[in-house]
């Protein structure tokens, strides 16, 4: 399996947001689906490594994020819904670190940067729209060699071309053999995007349901 969770529990102070007892996926393209307020983006940050849990988190059936978390975050890429960034920070300096964090092959972040049309490089995020620091997120989440992709609805506040683009992105990184998690209020299967299957984040937990 590619991601496994058993007993995940998440919590804000009293209140209990994830209690998923079993779940996991193996190679495809998961649709997560979810009324506002569900815990998407909680459940995503936490596979993702920022926020505490109770449970188990396990990648490609070996990588523990509580026991091997160097393994497993070079393994799991995430790009966030609304993305935050230092305003005094530029593009060039968020993906030229996490490129080097992330091991990323050689010629990989210039091939990302002209398939999103990341050409304000040097633009602090504080000039950048929405929009703008939506790219740079999702450049991201594609770098390195990973094996699950998330993407927390990635469609928003991104100009047509970078949607093709970002497509485009999937569907080769997909053949190559990386798995993804996809949450958007907006459907896929009109860009030509088959999605392996679906699931609802519904009453804390996640439950298989009919592809749309």
């Amino acid at each position: 399996m590619v991601l496994t969770l058993s007993d995940l529990k998440q919590r804000y102070g009293h209140n209990e947001v994830l209690d998923i007892p079993s779940w996991s996926v193996d190679y495809g393209i998961f649709w997560v689906h979810g009324e506002n307020g569900a815990g998407k983006s909680t459940l995503f940050r936490t596979l993702a490594g920022m926020l505490p849990y109770a449970g188990s988190v396990v990648l490609n059936g070996k990588y523990d994020l509580k026991k091997q978390q160097t393994e497993y975050l070079l393994r799991l890429n995430l790009g966030e819904a609304e993305p935050l960034y230092p305003s005094f920070l530029t593009p060039k300096d968020i993906i030229s670190f996490v490129g080097e964090a992330k091991k990323s092959p050689a010629g990989q972040v210039g091939m990302l940067i002209e398939a999103l049309g990341i050409n304000y490089l040097t633009h602090p995020f504080g000039n950048c729209s929405s929009g703008m620091v939506k790219k740079v997120s999702l450049a991201l989440a594609f770098l390195g060699n990973p094996s699950l992709i998330i993407l927390d609805e990635p469609l928003i506040t991104i100009d047509k071309e970078a949607r093709t683009a970002l497509f485009e992105l999937i569907k080769t990184y997909h053949t190559n053999g990386v798995t993804f998690m996809l949450s958007s209020h907006q459907p896929f299967q009109q860009e030509g995007l088959l999605v392996t299957g679906s699931y609802a984040l519904k009453n804390k937990r996640l439950e298989a349901i009919s592809n749309l």
